[in-house]
């Protein structure tokens, strides 16, 4: 094959890999979260890379969307799945930096939504994984479960600051946990989105 064939082969690159580099990143965050909430305060920094991290991942997915000839499936879906799973993350960065600037320290249920955010994470992970397969939209379900107990320890949370009598610790638990919820919800629309994109192709 001479140069001048070369020239108007049409670019391939590995979107489905480039995302499932997004995701292994955001499984390292997801982790230094459980590890911040439980109480390793240096893990901050890890989040933070992390989101950094998946940051240029994501644009570097946008850039290969544009410049695919084809995709494995639309590009609109990966866009979005990059794009949901990027939310998830940054969310998980601004519950960090919200904890630090108003002074509150991570609890037990503040660990326990994290350890279910990470495991969410892991199943999108193996859905991304199986991507056009069973396999996928299987381990999506697991994912929206893992946030649906997620929300049941949310509103455990939520109802037991009515025992509390420190207005200023009342509002800070209840942004915190508001925060973790809204991250919880950024996640099962990600797993929505795998039921949606495989439900096209097939």
């Amino acid at each position: 094959m001479n140069a001048h064939t070369r020239w108007f082969l049409p670019e391939t690159p590995d979107v489905l890999g480039m995302l499932r580099e997004q995701t292994e990143i955001t499984v390292e965050g997801m982790d230094a979260l459980v590890a911040w909430a439980g109480g390793e305060q240096a893990a901050a920094d890890r989040v933070r890379d992390c989101e950094h991290r998946a940051d240029e991942r994501k644009r570097a997915l946008r850039r290969a969307l544009t410049a695919a000839f084809t995709t494995p499936l639309e590009p609109e879906d990966i866009f979005e799945l990059s794009r949901g799973l990027d939310a998830v993350l940054n969310g998980a960065k601004d519950l960090v930096r919200e904890a630090e600037v108003i002074g509150a320290e991570p609890d037990a249920p503040m660990a326990e939504m994290a350890g279910l955010l990470a495991e969410g994470v892991g199943h999108l992970t193996a859905a991304f994984k199986a991507l056009r397969g069973k396999g996928a939209t299987d381990a999506a379900d697991a994912a929206v479960k893992s946030q649906r107990r997620l929300e049941h320890v949310y509103r455990g949370a939520m109802s037991a600051l009515l025992a509390l009598d420190n207005p200023r610790e009342v509002a800070a638990r209840r942004e915190l946990y508001r925060r973790l919820s809204r991250a919880s919800d950024g996640l099962i629309d990600v797993a929505e989105r795998v039921w949606y994109s495989i439900l096209k192709e097939s």
